[in-house]
């Protein structure tokens, strides 16, 4: 069999992500460890303290990885800029500490950490956006605004999925995420289910579904976040301005 040449399998090769993805991607990661100890905590089979020392460990390395990838980037400071690699620094901190504590006390340290990598997403986005707009990703033309918002209360990892009677259905915060919204995303490759991954909703009942982004979903997120709100443009001249209490005055005393 006769093998490419090595020029074409260049062209094959992906493009490295964004910083903004790869705090995305950190956030989905944390979401799936909080994840994985709420199932432990809910297990009746004893545990020590190291049963979630190496994922913890792998997150504070990934968390670092997304520090140098933001400072590689080499915008100019800024206090955002600052204080995002700051809190950044603080959930390695965490996640390194949470691996020497049992899994009750090590996931109060790791609760927010979905939140606050989404949150240094945004932050970064905008500061890029602002700094290099010729070169910002191109915003995802397919999304509305209520699927953009979707996308992104699924990275913070506020929305899960489930079943009752036959009947399927999901669990949010606000802004709410419906079952309709979920599935227009799935039928765009944008987001998926991973089945049992999530706690129950009440005690003693079955574990329900994370939603969580794909590789796709990820990109389209980071084209789209902290993005102004689209408006409709009116046409010049179609709405009146109102006039000066002065003009208007004087238009009624003729």
């Amino acid at each position: 069999m006769t093998e490419p040449p090595a020029e074409a399998l260049l062209f094959d090769v992906p493009p490295p992500p964004t910083p903004v993805e790869r705090l995305l991607h950190l956030a989905d990661q944390y979401t799936q460890h909080n994840d994985a100890l709420d199932l432990l905590l809910r297990t009746t089979a004893p545990s020590g303290p190291d049963t979630h020392a190496a994922s913890a460990l792998r997150l504070a390395a990934d968390t670092q990885s997304a520090i140098k990838a933001i400072q590689g980037e080499r915008l100019y400071e800024s206090v955002e800029l600052a204080e995002t690699v700051m809190r950044l620094q603080q959930l390695a901190f965490l996640a390194t500490a949470s691996g020497d504590l049992r899994a009750g006390t090590a996931r109060g340290l790791t609760a927010l950490a979905p939140e606050a990598a989404v949150s240094c997403a945004v932050t970064l986005a905008a500061e890029t956006r602002r700094r290099r707009w010729a070169s910002a990703p191109v915003a995802e033309q397919r999304l509305t605004a209520v699927q953009s918002d979707a996308l992104a209360e699924i990275a913070r990892g506020h929305v899960v999925a489930g079943s009752s009677l036959d009947r399927e259905f999901t669990r949010s915060r606000e802004p709410k995420v419906l079952m309709s919204t979920l599935r227009a995303l799935e039928a765009k490759g944008l987001v998926e289910r991973t089945t049992n991954s999530a706690h129950a909703a009440y005690v003693g009942g079955p574990p329900q579904d994370r939603v969580r982004l794909t590789a796709a979903g990820i990109t389209s997120l980071a084209s789209v976040i902290e993005l102004p709100p689209a408006r409709p443009s009116a046409a010049p001249g179609t709405t009146p301005r109102p006039l000066p209490a002065t003009a208007q005055a004087t238009a009624r005393s003729r």
